[in-house]
């Protein structure tokens, strides 16, 4: 005899309540997490791009693997207002992509924001900064974690440096993502016309346990008339981004029931005269190193035991 209808929907409601509950009851379970996918070893070694002197965009062909590196570029430029919104802020946006780490000439991808089990951060994972790596950073201030635990907010200022080491500049360059590539970031931006002030600011937060969880990029943008020219409303307008840009990321981590032990903060502002245009900008590109940018080509993953200093000194960018 046949079920009614009635009856087989009610079977099949119960069934999905079922597997919900059993779901949601396993997730704590997942607290422990499994072993890593790949080692920063790993990493490392699958994040080679095919040319020699330029970095590529992750996930285009011919890397050595399966690994990525992320960066970060936090930058301002300007442009006169002289011809339409649409070109000013084109270029505007340009002149910030040039200035500073060069990223020029890309074809940006934007995608959301972390770095993930297949990721290294360039200046704190490998070809450590300086500072990063002896531990002379003292943390700007402490915040405490939902599970009561205080961890230390830092200056991203080290990590923007590295950046800057790994990339070169517009007159300088090292290894620049190839011309044209097609590179994946996790960016923001703010264009706005003078008189006024653009800001963008960006956390990077250290995952706690690397076996299950992320790094997490967090960025934010705006501008501000009241800001231009007024230090003191500068100043109070930077704590409190730090303070809710922190407050961002604990509460992004307790929803994926992430913990961080670490978080770099860090802002650009531009104060933006009557008749000019500005854009602050925050990027984060994922990228697979150029070959040259290697010490060792045979054993790419010697950049994880490298400070930075170390790495510009094997590439003769400084004096040993």
């Amino acid at each position: 005899m046949r079920n009614k209808p009635g009856k087989n929907k009610h079977s099949l409601a119960l069934v999905l309540a079922a597997l919900l509950l059993t779901s949601m009851t396993a997730l704590p379970a997942l607290a422990g997490g499994p072993p890593p996918a790949l080692t920063l070893e790993q990493v490392v070694n699958g994040a080679v791009g095919p040319f020699e002197r330029y970095c590529d965009g992750y996930g285009n062909p011919g890397a050595s693997g399966l690994g990525y590196i992320s960066l970060l570029k936090l930058e301002v430029g300007m442009s006169p207002a002289d011809m339409d919104p649409v070109l000013d802020g084109i270029v505007a946006y340009d002149r910030a992509e040039a200035t500073g780490a060069y990223i020029g000439q890309i074809n940006m991808i934007t995608a959301s924001s972390f770095n993930g089990i297949n990721g290294a951060v360039w200046g704190y994972h490998l070809a450590i900064e300086d500072s990063i790596a002896d531990g002379s950073l003292k943390p700007l201030f402490m915040a405490k974690r939902p599970d009561g635990k205080m961890i230390p907010v830092y200056s991203m200022e080290p990590l923007l440096k590295a950046g800057k080491a790994l990339l070169g500049t517009v007159q300088a360059q090292r290894f620049p993502a190839l011309p044209g590539a097609h590179v994946t970031c996790a960016a923001k931006s703010e264009t706005a016309n003078g008189p006024s002030t653009v800001w963008c600011a960006a956390a990077l937060a250290i995952a706690e346990d690397r076996g299950r969880a992320s790094n997490l990029f967090m960025e934010d943008k705006g501008h501000d008339k009241s800001l231009m020219n007024n230090p003191k409303a500068k100043r109070e307008f930077v704590e409190r981004l730090r303070k809710n840009i922190v407050k961002s990321v604990m509460r992004c981590g307790q929803d994926s029931l992430v913990k961080y032990k670490a978080i770099y903060v860090g802002h650009r502002m531009l104060d933006v005269p009557a008749g000019q245009v500005g854009c602050a900008l925050t990027v984060a590109p994922y990228l697979v190193l150029a070959k040259k940018a290697l010490p060792d080509p045979k054993n790419p993953a010697k950049l994880l035991k490298m400070t930075l200093s170390e790495w510009e000194k094997s590439m003769g960018f400084t004096k040993k």
